[in-house]
């Protein structure tokens, strides 16, 4: 009977309520308001083979780079066995291990520990080092990832304002010594965070600071070692981690930190151990991928002399752009508004991502363009003229950020 009744449920088109009232309230705040009845990230229209595509994490336009994927082959060709396992089995001898400490020396940190992905290293690490006893004072925009960690630690977050030093000094002054999370490089609006001004604060208060690289480990600091490194903060940073699915084109994650927490992490953090590891010819490219990124200051310097263009461009057309970096937005502010701008840019072949809650706050969607080191000058001044020619059809003149940003000027 039992078994009938949940064959029933399973066969049917409906689901429970509770399951039914979460997909219906998706509906209504994602899909229906949208013209096409998709989300606001899915637009109209498939890009072709003319179309210029700014939504690619891929920086330094390494992704097919003939090294890295002849690195790939020959592990593939050459495995004879995987080791199809959690990365707690492993031995210090194995490919993950070198390759550890290959990214520890590159980035001037005692250990790293290689993840499945970035939102594992910001997950599992914030489970060990945090706790119901432990504040955790986070920048209002840092990633999900660092948010769902103190989630899952158990501890308290205390969210201080964007950027804002002197309120993370109030918080820690009220709250007591903790752990300070931030990005380095914010993914939707662009913007760089103050560093200095950040650890200074976390040091004098005795917080552990933990700084995500991802979008700027391999763009920015020595041979690409990072933003930390750029602004000589290494041994004055508790923990870097990154996901290695931007500038290093792969598919995983990295915790940068003492050699201390590298041997007790595997035991402790549940994306580690319930989690299988990465195989051979991954590590394989990620190691051929780490010696291009070390070598390539040529696409580094195309890439911040096209992003700079970039944003001054938009900038000089009225656009309101936060952008410090490679990641360059346009804060349109209300999801119709980026709709509009959406369907424009694609309607003339241009194609950015376009953030929506839960990514953004709700009156602050936005359309990002992601720079990467390929683009010719061409390119970006088609999309520049492109953002001009569409700035009365879209109203963006009328747009709360565009006032705002007139009256900062």
């Amino acid at each position: 009977m039992i078994t009938e009744y949940f064959q029933g449920v399973i066969n049917s088109t409906d689901f429970p309520d509770f399951i039914e009232k979460k997909l219906r309230q998706c509906d209504d705040e994602m899909f229906s308001p949208r013209k096409n009845k998709k989300p606001l990230v899915l637009g109209n229209r498939l890009p072709d083979a003319g179309s210029i595509m700014l939504q690619s994490n891929d920086y330094l336009n390494i992704s097919n780079h003939p090294r890295i994927r002849k690195a790939q082959l020959e592990m593939l060709t050459a495995m004879n066995r995987e080791p199809l396992m959690s990365a707690v089995f492993l031995h210090e001898d194995s490919a993950m291990n070198q390759f550890e400490k290959r990214m520890a020396f590159f980035t001037g940190f005692e250990s790293s520990i290689l993840c499945q992905s970035g939102w594992a290293a910001n997950v599992g690490l914030l489970q060990v080092i945090a706790d119901s006893s432990v504040p955790v004072y986070i920048d209002f925009f840092a990633h999900m990832s660092l948010w769902d960690g103190i989630k899952i630690a158990g501890a308290t977050s205390y969210a201080f304002r964007h950027n804002d030093a002197a309120h993370l000094e109030r918080l820690i002054t009220e709250h007591g010594q903790g752990i300070v999370a931030i990005d380095a490089l914010y993914s939707t609006s662009g913007e760089i965070a103050p560093l200095k001004d950040i650890i200074e604060v976390a040091n004098r208060h005795g917080c552990v600071s933990v700084v995500d690289e991802s979008h700027s480990l391999g763009t920015y600091g020595t041979q690409g070692a990072g933003l930390v490194n750029e602004y000589g903060l290494t041994d004055q940073v508790h923990f870097i981690t990154a996901s290695l699915a931007k500038a290093f084109a792969g598919r995983a994650g990295i915790i940068l930190c003492p050699s201390r927490l590298a041997k007790y992490y595997p035991f402790m953090a549940s994306p580690s151990i319930f989690s299988s590891t990465l195989l051979d010819y991954e590590i394989s490219g990620l190691n051929a991928t780490l010696d291009v990124i070390m070598e390539e200051d040529e696409r580094r310097a195309a890439l911040r002399e096209k992003s700079e263009y970039f944003r001054r461009g938009l900038s000089s057309l009225g656009y309101s752009v936060a952008s410090q970096s490679q990641i360059v937005s346009i804060l349109s502010g209300l999801e119709p508004d980026t709709e509009q701008l959406r369907d424009a840019l694609e309607a003339r072949n241009v194609f950015g991502s376009a953030f929506m809650a839960p990514a953004t706050p709700k009156t602050r969607s936005l359309m990002r363009f992601s720079i990467h080191s390929g683009l010719t000058m061409e390119e970006l001044d088609y999309v520049l003229n492109v953002c001009a020619d569409i700035r009365d059809e879209i109203g963006m003149w009328n747009w709360k950020s565009t006032k705002t940003n007139r009256v900062n000027r």
